[in-house]
């Protein structure tokens, strides 16, 4: 296997390549995202700090389904729902995927962990849905101390995940010698992966504009947040643990 460096213009070829298979099967993808959503939501809901583990460990081998959907409908086949259990079928990679969603939801507690050393742990609180966001915690120096700490902790993390759940399943590779190549192919394309990143952050930003503008943008009482800008927070605060793989058009 050989490591492809490629130019920073190829992040925006990506992303083309991510919005063309998604107008193939858009009601199968939008249906198995939201399905990946709701199953990991409520766990996180259900079962409090424990269901948020649970549902972290599963986050690699359940986001290598949807890179197995996204296979399936750029070739022009519909993604059937089982395409998201693919990681945990019998197999001899199964108990790597099981160890390595361990190993992603430990790094991850670790980076909240981090980050409570800043402001007393609210943002963790906020993470596993037992807290509100106050109107002015934005603007408190200890939550933005927290929320850089979080996003700079996080970058590595999500860098070694990437591809590290594709290379352990398709290509029958060791744990932390999946992690390594990850980090490797990441840190040596790192210009194509930031314009990637900042392409579907521009696309994304009409969609929060949208939903801060609709009616169902009013005030929550007991919040003051929106309600439709409280779900828009967590969806994406969802896509973004999940977006560390679904960009494989770069190929390790």
């Amino acid at each position: 296997m050989k490591l492809q460096l490629v130019p920073a213009r190829t992040g925006l070829t990506w992303v083309r390549q991510g919005v063309r298979t998604f107008a193939r099967q858009p009601l199968a993808m939008t249906g198995l995202f939201f399905l990946f959503m709701t199953v990991l939501s409520i766990l996180s809901v259900a079962v409090p700090v424990l269901g948020s583990t649970l549902a972290l460990a599963l986050m690699p081998g359940v986001t290598l389904g949807l890179m197995a959907a996204s296979r399936e409908a750029d070739q022009g086949r519909f993604p059937m729902p089982i395409l998201l259990l693919s990681a945990f079928r019998a197999g001899p990679q199964r108990l790597t995927m099981l160890l390595l969603g361990a190993w992603y939801a430990a790094g991850f507690w670790l980076t909240i962990g981090a980050s409570a050393l800043f402001d007393g742990g609210r943002l963790a609180g906020i993470y596993l849905g037992g807290a509100a966001l106050p109107p002015d915690a934005v603007e408190q120096a200890g939550f933005q101390g927290a929320l850089l700490v979080a996003m700079v902790l996080y970058l590595p993390l999500s860098m070694l995940f990437w591809h590290a759940p594709a290379l352990v399943c398709w290509h029958g590779m060791a744990l932390f010698k999946s992690l390594f190549f990850s980090g490797m192919a990441c840190l040596r394309n790192i210009g194509a992966y930031t314009v990637f990143g900042l392409a579907w952050a521009g696309l994304l930003r009409p969609c929060a504009t949208a939903t801060n503008q609709s009616p169902a943008a009013l005030p929550n009482t007991s919040t003051g947040e929106r309600p439709a800008r409280q779900a828009y927070r967590r969806v994406a605060a969802r896509l973004a643990n999940s977006s560390a793989w679904l960009g494989q058009s770069a190929r390790v």
